[in-house]
């Protein structure tokens, strides 16, 4: 890393500092990469952040947070290729994409292993597995609710000792290129120095680089009910700007989470069947409302349980009054202004036609579950206790005590599928940048654990791409300078457009609320036609008005913020414009949403009767990615690419051999 200070357009001076390869992010994906960056040989590197572990991978998680295993031994049958098919076989990502990312799991999960991750295996060394998401066989590993956190706090350990520099507090707010079209590359960035906003510089920072890898998470901000950890923006507007292609944008999960801290209520959680129940904000008018959508007390604590291996929505399963039932449950009560809880201390409580709590009453699958894990015990704290003392402890260590106290909860976003466009080596479209974790957009609808692995592999993929393929050196100061300019010129005058905005321009409250709301109503698990045009109309206007009149701060020191909110409005124009083109083309209910729709062919058929009519999946279109690219008259614009098919291996070892010291392997 090289320091020096130079003089802007204008006069300012800034602090301009080059490296080979920029990593943008502090989470475990970004951590892993610059691990393997440093393994390679390929130094120089620099990790630049706006806050080190603020990230999901540091601040999220279960009962037992889940990375995959893949075909390690075990008593399931299992490979490499039939890992890929489950990948593939759920839509929307290209074939050659899951083969690598389930290659790329074995070594992956061995690294984790040796950096000191405990994920646990038996006396005979097998790392055992358990079924979860929309994984077909037991692939799901863990070490417990802070497996992610392990995995950065021990990767973080990794990247110092290695010598890596970290510049925290500081946050890129726009890329600089060079080049057009096919040709355009990243070369660098433009940050804040987030410890500098009052000065008169307003700690505007120059990055010059040859590569950049970008690992800054999904866009949690974007939603009013979400599972992110707060603050969480990500960096698709930042991409999107500057050309950067996305996939599948529009795919996403949601699932129950606690609200006040903040945490995923997945596996054991659900799997002690605990007591569902809403009441007004003042607490009065106790409702179990579950009660209303199933049959009889077996069927309704079964679906609970089952809510641990099926925690994120799923759309099919609203048929046949399955476990998602529970989603839509909770969803109809908030919108009705009611607060949802749930409560450990207590079995599902009978009322008129529901039956007091039996485990003889559930299906045989959850009752054997619970008796060969001996927990059987009278309450759901109790077992939990008994299953998962851990995921108790973690709110305690919060200040929250389950025993005694039920949970708001709320079925928030948790992961956005979609994000950046990536090839083989998990290059962008944009040349040397490199969208690696849930800001890349490999995976349509993700079996469970698979998006850790997913940033893992990435980041090795690309870290082996530029150990090999990108060692120049960047360019010098001088021609960087010379042929950014306009665009260094275009952020500083952003800066200046925010500092004398006047009082009519919204507030950075105000933006982010617009925002929050508009996705949470229309582009969620729940979704119209009419609405989300609705929505995209609304969110270009405002758009337009950031655009024209600024955003208006308190003070220099929310300029970071203003940037996040208008990069925030374009990213939620782009997914609302991907969703809206994918219900226009008759994209139906399919992974993590549902599109209601009068005339659809599905209702969900529950005790209160039939409602919510919706499509039934559009199986065509999981032989296609939705591709998004911010056009040159500024709007977004959705192409359907076919899928590619899985790749047939008939590799030689002599010949691959040969390409392998030739270097041949890492051509694109």
């Amino acid at each position: 890393m090289r320091r020096e200070v130079v003089t802007l357009p204008g006069g300012a001076q800034a602090d301009l500092i080059t490296c080979r390869t920029l990593v943008i992010g502090s989470g475990a994906a970004a951590m892993n990469c610059a691990e393997h960056l440093s393994q390679l040989g390929a130094g120089d590197v620099v990790i630049a952040t706006d806050r080190l572990g603020s990230g999901a991978s540091n601040c999220a998680g279960s009962d037992r947070q889940t990375c995959c295993k893949g075909g390690l031994p075990g008593d399931t049958p299992d490979s490499p290729i039939a890992f890929a098919h489950s990948l593939f076989d759920g839509g929307m990502m290209h074939g050659d994409i899951a083969c690598l990312e389930a290659l790329g799991n074995t070594p992956e999960f061995s690294h984790l292993v040796r950096n000191g991750v405990q994920l646990p295996h038996n006396r005979q060394g097998t790392f055992v597995g358990y079924e979860t998401g929309h994984d077909p066989r037991q692939r799901a590993a863990s070490a417990g609710p802070q497996t992610s956190m392990q995995m950065f706090a021990n990767s973080l350990e990794h990247v110092r000792r290695s010598g890596v520099p970290i510049l925290d507090r500081h946050e890129i707010v726009a890329l600089l290129t060079t080049g057009k079209r096919a040709e355009k590359r990243v070369v660098g960035a433009v940050a804040l120095n987030l410890e500098r906003l009052e000065r008169e510089d307003h700690g505007i920072v120059i990055f010059g680089c040859e590569n950049e890898v970008m690992a800054t998470g999904g866009p949690g901000e974007m939603y009013e009910a979400n599972g992110y950890p707060p603050g969480q923006v990500g960096s698709h507007g930042l991409a999107l700007a500057a050309g950067a292609v996305a996939n599948n944008l529009g795919e996403s999960q949601y699932g129950l989470w606690s609200t006040g801290f903040c945490w995923n209520l997945s596996g054991a959680y659900q799997e002690v069947v605990p007591c569902y129940f809403s009441a007004n904000p003042d607490g009065g008018d106790v409702r179990y409302f579950l009660n209303d959508y199933y049959d009889d007390m077996g069927q309704l604590a079964s679906n609970i349980f089952l809510k641990g291996c099926q925690w994120p929505f799923h759309a099919a399963r609203l048929q046949g009054r399955g476990s998602s039932i529970i989603d839509y449950a909770m969803f109809k009560e908030t919108e009705a202004g009611r607060i949802v809880y749930v409560d450990f201390a207590r079995n599902p409580v009978a009322t008129a036609g529901i039956d007091e709590f039996s485990f003889d009453a559930m299906s045989d699958e959850a009752r054997g579950y619970l008796e060969r894990s001996g927990a059987l015990q009278a309450t759901p704290v109790e077992r939990l206790r008994h299953m998962n003392p851990q995921a108790i402890d973690v709110y305690a260590d919060n200040g929250v005590d389950i025993t005694r106290e039920p949970l708001r909860a709320a079925v928030c976003a948790q992961h956005n599928s979609g994000g950046l466009r990536g090839d083989i080596w998990w290059q962008s479209n944009l040349q040397r940048l490199f969208p690696i974790g849930e800001l890349s957009g490999s995976q349509g609808v993700q079996p469970g654990g698979s998006t850790l692995n997913s940033g893992l592999v990435g980041g090795l993929r690309a870290a082996q791409y530029i150990a090999h393929r990108c060692t120049a050196r960047p360019m010098s100061s001088e021609n960087l300078l010379s042929a950014c300019t306009p665009q260094i010129e275009s952020a500083l005058a952003d800066v200046r457009r925010y500092l004398v905005a006047d009082a009519n321009a919204l507030t950075n409250e105000d933006v982010r609320n617009d925002i929050q709301r508009r996705m949470t109503r229309h582009g969620a698990f729940l979704r119209a036609q009419d609405g989300v045009a609705e929505a995209l109309s609304d969110a270009r206007r405002l758009r337009r008005r950031i655009a024209a009149e600024g955003i208006r701060l308190g003070g220099p020191g929310e300029l970071n913020l203003a940037f996040q909110n208008e990069l925030l409005c374009l990213t939620h124009v782009a997914f609302l414009t991907t969703i809206r083109t994918c219900i226009e083309r008759g994209g139906g209910s399919r992974g993590g949403y549902l599109i209601a729709a009068a005339d659809g062919n599905l209702t969900v058929k529950t005790r209160k009767g039939s409602e919510l009519p919706h499509r039934s999946e559009n199986m065509a279109m999981r032989a296609e990615v939705l591709e998004t690219i911010l056009g040159p008259d500024g709007e977004f614009h959705v192409t359907a690419v076919p899928v590619r098919p899985m790749p047939e291996d008939d590799s030689w070892c002599e010949t691959t051999w040969q390409a392998w010291r030739e270097g041949r392997v890492f051509d694109t």
